[in-house]
């Protein structure tokens, strides 16, 4: 039996299948809206707080880095894995809603965009599908005024839909309402086969044979390190860099495993340490990425198996231990 790739340009944005309860969405805001929300900012990854946004585009944390209420960023690879934080506890609707989605999440923020405010064209460039991982939008409020700017098409979703976005093209928001604020549920999650199922009918052969890359369900348990802790080894230099499309290729470097302080396995490269999640026993990619870069140890602890995804297309590069000790 023949399949037919798509090769042609997709649109830039989605519906998916799922509908919310937009008057429950909307009742639950006054839960989190007795306090005025942090502005957006920046963080480094050594800890360090950019400048806030000129605009006026705030941002309440309900799942971020190490469960920290007050960040705005949507984090990425580093020390600590994302939880949830104490804000999510008073929107006990939008925690289910949450917990549908059949997709490991990342940051989950609330973002509301505040009249007269417009942002600067932008692109997002680690939300890929050939990546893995994807931007997903779920309207509370919004007004015919607030809009998104998305390849260069205008968008203003309905509360209670839900939808995904390339945000890898340019964009930008803009709200021209004088009263209304606009606020959106912004999900970052990986793509799974049960989440790819969500996208309308017309991107099913994208998912099924295109540049697409479909991340496995997390195994119930976390898997063993089967060798001894802390594991030393030399990785190449670009495997933590998550600018470099090419992680396998460089020179080789030190790199130790071992855990943190908060029990969660941590790789620790060129002065940096990122928290490890399983995919697979006993495979693991980084917190905060997706299946785009993985490793493996060898079950009697002398190497590690490297894994580097671009859609479907993978490649593989064989490491060993520098040294083991118990």
């Amino acid at each position: 039996m023949s399949t037919t790739t798509h090769t042609g340009p997709m649109p830039e944005a989605a519906r998916l299948r799922p509908a919310f309860d937009p008057g429950r969405l909307a009742a639950e805001l006054a839960a989190v809206t007795a306090h005025t929300w942090n502005v957006q900012r920046t963080h480094t990854h050594d800890g360090q707080v950019g400048q806030a946004a000129t605009i006026d585009w705030r941002v309440l944390a309900l799942r971020s880095l190490g469960g920290d209420p007050e960040r705005t960023d949507p984090g990425g690879p580093g020390p600590q894995t994302f939880q949830a934080t104490r804000w999510l506890d008073q929107l006990p609707y939008l925690a289910e809603v949450l917990d549908t989605i059949p997709a490991p999440l990342n940051a989950v923020r609330l973002m509301a965009l505040g009249p007269g405010a417009v942002s600067e064209a932008h692109c997002d460039p680690k939300y890929r599908l050939d990546r893995g991982i994807v931007r997903l939008h779920i309207p509370v409020v919004t007004d015919p005024a607030a809009i998104l700017v998305l390849d260069g098409v205008e968008h203003c979703w309905q509360p209670g839909t839900c939808w995904f976005g390339d945000f890898s093209r340019e964009h930008l928001v803009r709200n021209t309402s004088p009263t209304v604020t606009r606020v959106h549920v912004v999900v970052d999650a990986l793509l799974t086969a049960d989440l790819a199922a969500w996208f309308p009918v017309s991107w099913q052969n994208l998912m099924a044979y295109g540049e697409v890359l479909i991340n496995r369900k997390a195994p119930s348990s976390a898997p063993v390190w089967p060798a001894g802790l802390p594991y030393e080894a030399l990785l190449p230099a670009g495997f933590a860099d998550f600018d470099t499309s090419t992680p396998l290729d460089g020179s080789l470097i030190p790199a130790r495993i071992d855990r943190g302080a908060d029990g969660v396995l941590a790789l620790t490269i060129a002065g940096r340490a990122f928290a490890l999640v399983p995919v697979d026993d006993p495979e693991f990619r980084f917190s905060g990425w997706s299946e785009q870069r993985t490793l493996e140890p060898d079950r009697d602890g002398t190497g590690l198996t490297l894994r580097a995804r671009h859609g479907r297309a993978l490649a593989e590069r064989h490491v060993a231990a520098a040294s083991r000790t118990s």
